[in-house]
């Protein structure tokens, strides 16, 4: 357990610092109160339905589709969702939505996760498949492209499934379960790859309103740590799952990806979650430092466009997803990954592929996503 988690013995003798009346459950990472669990309960919620309000996330009578992976984010996503709906009576259908990348051993365990949460919830699933969709699963991409990249076709073909299962649905709106140390993440990433035009808005709570659906994220100021801990690098300790999922006894799926442990963002993780053993504060301060970039009126922006090839949304000639697949079904799988690969393979020389568009597309900028 982390020194700035644990409650002293001491706190034994005092009381929830909202209620006054019970014994503290834990102590907010956020706000390093000590507070009961059925006052934990209530700030979490009302934190979260303040967050949906006062961004207008939502209108009433939208469709509105939750991105489930069967894991710990999306399966509170989904519970807070249906409890702040019918409470608060925002008005909205809600959707399950799932996309079964293809990792046996994995996946396929955890949308079983999903369609308890199905029944649970009472709410209407939807699953879509790489293979259905991109005629590949990841265990096969991985066989070509190894473990090096293959976090790469991951991201760029989940986003683009979870926009074609949304389209599916015909919803107004897409709600992910990324947090605020996700958030944190992608912003220390985006300036570590120095990224601006992703960095101009990683930080915005609602994205891709210029694109087939919108996206929000509800959970933008939540942490991690209120949503649930699971035995990792960084917590040791099995009792400190004194958090939202723990106490209402959730049903979610917590096993990680595995072929995800050579991913660039763990390295971010990790670091971000030494900063906040130092500091609690700093998820949230890193996400406000996000907020206030403000990108020079001088710097060149990608423009968004379509794909020529599938219709999807794209700042080159090709999406990113199109250029992928082009070389994975090319023998070529290295043909999207950076910026020149893959030019001067013997498939075709670099005058081939110029002709076909296939160096402009390398250069899109529309590629990555984080897990929802």
């Amino acid at each position: 357990m982390e020194e700035g988690n644990k409650i002293p013995k001491s706190a034994s003798s005092r009381l929830c610092c909202r209620c006054n009346e019970r014994k503290p459950a834990l102590k907010r990472p956020k706000t390093l109160e000590q507070i009961c669990r059925k006052c934990f309960y209530e700030v979490f919620e009302e934190e979260i339905h303040q967050v949906i309000v006062g961004n207008q996330l939502f209108k009433a009578g939208e469709r509105v589709a939750i991105g489930a992976s069967g894991g710990k984010d999306s399966t509170v996503l989904a519970y807070v969702m249906s409890e702040l709906n019918r409470r608060h009576n925002y008005g909205l259908d809600l959707f399950l939505l799932s996309v079964d990348e293809g990792i046996t051993g994995y996946r396929d365990d955890s949308l079983e996760t999903v369609k308890r949460n199905e029944v649970q919830y009472g709410l209407p699933l939807k699953i879509v498949s790489y293979k259905e969709l991109y005629g590949w699963t990841m265990d096969e991409i991985v066989k070509v492209i190894g473990l090096k990249n293959n976090c790469t076709f991951c991201g760029v073909f989940r986003r683009q499934a979870l926009d074609r299962g949304a389209a599916y649905l015909k919803v107004d709106k897409l709600v992910t379960g990324h947090n605020a140390d996700d958030i944190a993440e992608t912003v220390l990433l985006n300036i570590l790859r120095g990224d601006v035009a992703r960095l101009s808005r990683c930080t915005s709570i609602t994205t891709g309103e210029d694109g087939p659906i919108p996206r929000c994220k509800p959970f933008k100021y939540t942490y991690e740590k209120e949503i649930v801990i699971y035995p990792c690098s960084y917590c040791k300790n099995l009792n400190q799952n004194h958090t939202y999922a723990y106490f209402k006894k959730l049903d979610y799926f917590s096993t990680e990806c595995i072929y995800s442990p050579n991913a660039y963002r763990g390295f971010a993780r990790e670091f971000i979650k030494d900063l906040e053993r130092i500091r609690p504060r700093a998820i949230v301060d890193i996400i406000k430092s996000g907020e206030n970039f403000r990108i020079s009126t001088s710097t060149k922006m990608p423009e968004q466009g379509t794909c020529e090839r599938c219709g999807y949304i794209s700042s080159q000639k090709w999406c990113k997803a199109c250029v992928l697949l082009e070389g994975l079904n090319r023998g070529l799988p290295k043909l999207g990954i950076g910026r020149s690969r893959g030019l001067e393979n013997g498939n075709g020389n670099r005058k081939d592929m110029e002709q076909n568009g296939d160096v402009r597309s390398i250069e899109s900028k529309q590629c990555g996503s984080l897990d929802f």
